[in-house]
């Protein structure tokens, strides 16, 4: 089993496309196999960018990042794409859309594109996101992007994952000054105004440099606005510039060891905590335990905090 595993790494680091896509399957189903994976690209990974894109639904974020990776495929650079797709609540099941939408990049080789389901995350971003994003990292993807659901003020999860987040906004989408959330207003490097060619495009922007005035900047840095019309590829240079910079000027201010030290920690607790729900509930209560718990819970015959008290005991925790 190790040697399959190492020859497993062996082939993402090389590029093989159904090595990589193996992997990725394996880390959305939490596979056994999984983990030990991750474990040997794990040292080969910290080189690549990611960047998030974020925003309302509506707003464009599939074309836009079509578009962006096939500029950063023109400067001969690789590109992973993770789209996140909101889940059925009912079946777990995604229409995984945006594969539909980058049917153009399907056949570049450069070009590794891999839809998820958000299997009830907040925010849209799985816990399996970020070790997609790391399997992508090790097998040499210049560039990642995460485009999430975009489902309003959760999606400030992004900003754990990217190294560049993006805010894609639209004019002309009701209330334009209520859309504009305040975490997202924290959370964006970059806010891109698509479908600027729409009418009140103007005015929009307007109301967004003044609200990004009062924002405080991160290191010297104020996010600018860079217009757009990802359907017709206009904007999208500038765009890629703008990420550049944004990169060139965080490096030179040291802030991305900063940056990288809270995203592990947080990725720490997270796993911590997943484990400890494992190892309490597998090895502790049996499935049909844990049920009878809830279904005293439900029927006002137990609270909650005494059932999850319970739990601990019998697992030894007090």
């Amino acid at each position: 089993m190790a040697t399959q595993i190492e020859n497993w790494a062996q082939q993402i680091r090389a590029g093989d496309v159904r090595a990589l896509s193996r992997a990725v399957t394996a880390i959305e189903n939490r596979a056994p196999e999984a983990e030990q994976l991750l474990e040997k690209l794990f040292p080969y990974t910290g080189r690549a960018c990611r960047i998030g894109i974020t925003g309302a639904p509506g707003t464009g974020k599939s074309t836009l990042v079509d578009r962006l990776a096939s500029c950063y495929r023109g400067q001969g650079k690789s590109v992973g794409i993770i789209a996140v797709d909101p889940s059925s609540p009912f079946t777990g099941g995604a229409i995984l859309g945006d594969r539909i939408r980058m049917q153009g990049l399907a056949t570049d080789e450069g070009t590794f594109i891999r839809s998820m389901a958000t299997r009830g995350y907040l925010g849209g971003l799985a816990q399996a996101t970020g070790d997609a994003a790391l399997v992508l990292d090790a097998a040499g993807k210049d560039m990642i992007l995460v485009e999430t659901v975009g489902v309003g003020q959760g999606e400030i999860e992004v900003v754990r994952l990217a190294d560049c987040t993006l805010v894609v906004l639209v004019p002309g989408m009701g209330d334009d000054v209520q859309s504009l959330k305040a975490g997202l207003m924290e959370i964006g490097d970059i806010f891109v105004l698509n479908k600027s060619d729409r009418e009140g495009a103007d005015r929009f922007e307007q109301q967004l440099r003044a609200i990004l005035d009062i924002v405080p900047g991160r290191a010297g840095w104020k996010p600018p606005i860079v217009r757009t019309v990802a359907t017709e590829n206009t904007g999208v240079d500038e765009l890629a510039r703008q990420i550049a910079l944004y990169r060139d000027h965080f490096e030179k201010a040291h802030d991305r060891p900063a940056r990288e030290l809270a995203y592990w920690k947080e990725w720490l607790l997270r796993l911590l905590e997943r484990r400890l729900v494992e190892r309490v509930l597998d090895k502790r209560i049996s499935d049909t335990e844990f049920e009878a718990l809830a279904a005293q819970v439900a029927a006002r015959k137990k609270d909650p905090y005494a059932a999850v008290k319970e739990i601990l005991s019998r697992a030894g925790i007090s």
